[in-house]
């Protein structure tokens, strides 16, 4: 009963997200049955193209919670995550991932993440945006110095 009303909580605020002149997209985090966090998609409103709703919604409840870890929290999105979404819910932690409309549906209104999903699987210097690995002799420098410090807090 509860995902019910938090999935239409999530479609709720993209559809007033569209009547506010914004994409169809609305998400929110919860947490022990708790609402931490929502987002709605604002890449248009703030010049922005990772500003989707699900990454607002996990931004709004790490600063909330003040962790970059969403162990034990849960995402409702009103679509199906797109590859960026997909990894930043896979960098938070978020235990579960609950959506209403498919990335089909939304290929169907216009928006297509199918090419992405055909990029990735292709080596880096075939993608249609060309992926250049320079060979720098300081290359794995950055990760010794991590290697080392012993005040790091791994994610």
């Amino acid at each position: 009963m509860e995902d019910n009303i938090f999935i239409t909580q999530a479609i709720d605020l993209a559809n007033q997200n569209v009547t506010d002149g914004g994409g169809p997209f609305g998400a929110i985090v919860v947490k022990d049955g708790e609402i931490i966090a929502e987002g709605v998609n604002r890449v248009t409103e703030m010049n922005d193209p990772t500003a989707h709703a699900e990454v607002q919604a996990i931004r709004k409840a790490c600063k909330k919670l003040n962790t970059f870890d969403l162990s034990g929290c849960e995402i409702y999105s009103s679509c199906e995550p797109c590859p960026m979404c997909f990894s930043a819910i896979y960098w938070a932690h978020i235990s579960k991932v609950y959506y209403a409309a498919s990335h089909h549906d939304a290929e169907d209104a216009g928006f297509d993440d199918a090419h992405i999903y055909r990029e990735v699987k292709l080596k880096p210097h075939e993608r249609s945006i060309p992926f250049i690995k320079i060979d720098h002799i300081q290359k794995i420098v950055p990760f010794e110095i991590w290697g080392k410090k012993e005040n790091k807090e791994k994610y």
